[in-house]
């Protein structure tokens, strides 16, 4: 019985250490996450960027509690300055659908750029006009 108590353990333990791994590159660089909300700017010490999270430009999200066909997309337009060029506007998505241009990922300068996350997510009470101005993402940025 002890020894199938220790094995369990040992199993859990390896999951649990396996998903708490840090996202690194080939570097040994890890990824950066930056949380911004909505008009925000951030200068990155670590990095000489600075980044802007300007607005969201498409919302179309299934609300939760809502069955829909498709699962949607948000799009945030995000700012970024580099100093050896001028600031370029990135469309990124929650997920990445060529046929539409969407992408949650890009390149840039090389760093590579990545939409984690978009919050709020919309609801059917609430819908998605209460949520502008209001939206926060997380970005990563890693060192290619």
């Amino acid at each position: 019985m002890l020894c199938k108590v220790f094995i369990l353990s040992l199993g859990i333990y390896s999951l649990v250490s396996c998903t708490s791994q840090k996202n690194v590159n080939a570097y040994g660089k890890e990824a950066e996450s930056i949380d911004l909300s909505e008009g925000q700017q951030k200068l990155l010490k670590e990095y000489p960027l600075q980044i802007k999270f300007n607005r969201i430009v498409e919302e179309s999200r299934c609300p939760e509690g809502v069955d829909c066909i498709w699962a949607g997309v948000a799009v945030a337009e995000v700012e970024l300055t580099d100093k050896a060029a001028k600031p370029v506007i990135l469309n990124l998505a929650t997920t990445d659908m060529q046929a539409k241009g969407y992408q949650k990922s890009t390149n840039f300068n090389g760093y590579t750029i990545a939409l984690q996350n978009v919050a709020p997510y919309p609801t059917a009470e609430r819908g998605t006009q209460d949520l502008k101005g209001n939206y926060k993402i997380s970005i990563s940025i890693q060192k290619k």
